[in-house]
């Protein structure tokens, strides 16, 4: 009968602590556990939960939202180089040559041009279309243009794109356009050191 009497306890312990418990002895002598008031019971005080609420600085975090994909690289539709055309022959004794370039959309806030002779860069990256080079030995070549980020990245570049140079040597330059005495030490293919020696008059030898 204890163990019942216990077992009824530890029922009603489990109950919600806003619950109330009375005991009081039956007709037998029993102690009796019961949720129901009567004449002679008396009320059981019951301790309360020892689970503790959590703080809430202490809750477990939430799961951050991921951060958002890093945006895909823009994409032009269209890069080109408009001057020279591909596989053009060029004459310039200065090996002179002027490079245009074209994209679409138009070039993109914070990128940048940069141009590439032979693989190689001509200067810094800018955003003129329009490059200027000298001095370009004669021969083939390659040209290509490439667009950067403002992280220094390609975002796009065109394949390379062949052209030849010609340079016409101050002899051939002499032999388009002969030099005349007022030519020398003014065009560059009609050195002082080319004139020819004025010749002198032969009548001069009799004074």
């Amino acid at each position: 009968m204890i163990r019942a009497g216990l077992v009824l306890v530890l029922a009603l312990m489990s109950m919600r602590t806003s619950a109330e418990v009375f005991t009081y002895i039956d007709a037998q002598g029993n102690r009796v556990y019961t949720d129901q008031p009567r004449a002679n019971a008396k009320r059981v005080p019951i301790a309360t939960s020892n689970r503790m609420a959590v703080p809430a600085n202490t809750a477990a975090p939430v799961s951050t939202a991921k951060k958002s994909a890093e945006p895909a690289p823009f994409h032009y539709d269209m890069l080109r180089i408009l001057i020279p055309e591909p596989d053009a022959t060029l004459r310039s004794s200065a090996g002179e040559l002027i490079v245009s370039v074209t994209s679409e959309p138009g070039l993109q806030s914070g990128h940048r041009y940069r141009l590439l002779l032979d693989g190689k860069a001509t200067g810094e990256p800018g955003v003129s279309p329009v490059f200027a080079l000298s001095n370009i030995d004669r021969g083939s070549h390659s040209l290509s243009i490439e667009i950067l980020d403002a992280a220094g990245r390609t975002v796009e570049r065109t394949a390379n794109q062949p052209f030849h140079m010609l340079r016409i040597s101050l002899a051939q330059k002499r032999q388009v356009k002969p030099c005349v005495a007022d030519d020398y030490g003014v065009r560059p293919e009609c050195p002082l050191k080319d004139k020819p020696a004025e010749p002198k008059n032969p009548f001069l030898r009799f004074f």
